[in-house]
């Protein structure tokens, strides 16, 4: 089976004859240009018709990569990967451990005022969401590039749209799909038997089991998400929320949202008093028995815990019967990078479906692939597996888009002025 893979990734240099793939390569070239990223293009185009010239001057190269590092499983995974683009491609990754996104952007900015325009300290960057459109609206980003690269044409563009739009925001080339997230709760089957399935409910759960359901403090990005969640459940014009942020909308928009969560504030845990700082301090509060619902950004969480032992079997997740949030996460690099051509090479790895297999086992990360399994050649979609594991989403909820990424900083000021006390 590997070497199959092995010879189904060399065979993915992109075609130079014409081809629906190629034309549409170059009209979303010509659409970074309409952006404004005519300075880019060059390295996009080279990168586009001289695939194996690149990978061979990324040999040799060191890449820094610039990801959260408070997960072990994700580690690990990036570890492996680490050692697979050495083996193969003469590539250095090294794993940049931060704890906010947000550090890597304001350093890519740093670098661009200083002067620094070549030799960045950051190569690549898991990235989404409002860091994201910071980068982009600041031309931090070098692309477009995505596209270009062979393993992107596994990706489920059709089935999981958010795979090129970030937040909303057009994704442009500018950054590559990773991996797929979507809004999920769980609990423990002996403690909660009958779930509630969207936020009006769990406000009636809440009243009838008093200080046992809580959500991590904003700005933390799963009290974020929690947030959105409710807005989109709750307020009767979403339309607004898919647009850049508007101050004069805010009020009618949010008003359902603040209701709500006035009411909910009570009957939470330490009655909103206090909030625990993250979904790893909920999920253990759940496990000791002190809270009676989890929430988590990844739908295989669960069963990954319950495969390590750390949650019982008899815990099992669920999403909102209307719609969760979901989304894309990415991979970018930076307009100044060191390594853009190993960068390139090191994220076309990534999007493999050996490494996306790999990445959605249960046992090694679980993260939900953007890859096309149906489409993919039968060795290839034989390495995903169908096994159900114990806690997984049984019946998947509809995916609510993300509001626009200008949105998020005015709720989480909003909440903190309301509730940050």
């Amino acid at each position: 089976m590997m070497s199959t893979f092995a010879e189904t990734e060399s065979s993915m240099s992109p075609a130079l004859t014409d081809t629906p793939r190629s034309i549409h390569r170059r009209r979303a070239l010509r659409a970074a240009l309409a952006a404004g990223l005519p300075a880019l293009l060059p390295l996009a185009a080279r990168a586009a018709t001289d695939w194996p010239s690149l990978v061979a001057r990324a040999r040799g190269q060191k890449v820094f990569f610039n990801a959260w590092g408070g997960s072990e499983r994700t580690n690990a995974y990036i570890q492996w990967v680490a050692g697979e683009v050495s083996r193969r491609h003469g590539i250095t990754l090294e794993h940049v451990k931060i704890t906010d996104t947000a550090e890597a952007v304001k350093r890519v900015r740093n670098e661009k005022q200083a002067g620094r325009a070549t030799g960045g300290s950051i190569d690549m960057v898991w990235i989404n969401g409002e860091n994201f459109l910071t980068l982009k609206r600041e031309g931090l980003l070098f692309g477009p590039f995505s596209e270009q690269l062979p393993n992107y044409r596994w990706v489920d563009v059709e089935g999981k749209p958010t795979t090129r739009t970030d937040f909303s925001e057009p994704v442009a080339g500018l950054e590559a799909p990773w991996g797929m997230a979507q809004f999920t709760f769980y609990a423990d089957r002996t403690r909660v038997s009958d779930p509630p399935r969207s936020m009006t409910a769990l406000l009636g759960f809440a009243r009838a089991h008093p200080g046992r359901v809580t959500y991590p403090r904003p700005p933390n990005f799963h009290g974020t998400t929690f947030l959105k969640q409710a807005l989109l459940e709750l307020t009767p014009d979403r339309a607004p929320l898919y647009q850049p942020f508007n101050a004069a909308a805010m009020e009618r928009v949010t008003a359902p949202l603040w209701t709500w969560l006035d009411a909910l504030r009570p009957h939470l845990w330490r009655q909103g008093r206090q909030y625990p700082q993250n979904a790893a301090a909920i999920r253990q509060m759940l496990a000791d028995g002190e809270l009676l619902i989890g929430l988590t950004f990844n739908p295989n969480e669960a069963a990954n815990e319950i495969a390590a032992r750390r949650l019982p079997a008899t815990v099992y997740s669920w999403q909102n019967e209307g719609g969760s949030v979901g989304n894309t996460h990415f991979l970018a690099i930076p307009v100044n990078a060191s390594a853009p051509d190993a960068a390139q090479v090191v994220i076309d790895f990534m999007l493999s479906p050996l490494a996306q297999a790999r990445k959605a086992d249960i046992t090694v990360w679980g993260d939900s692939t953007v890859l096309a399994v149906d489409k993919l050649p039968a060795a290839e979609r034989e390495l995903f597996g169908t096994r159900p594991w114990p806690g997984q989403v049984e019946k998947p909820a509809p995916v609510l888009l993300e509001p626009h990424g200008s949105w998020v900083d005015p709720l989480e000021r909003e909440w903190l002025r309301r509730y940050g006390a």
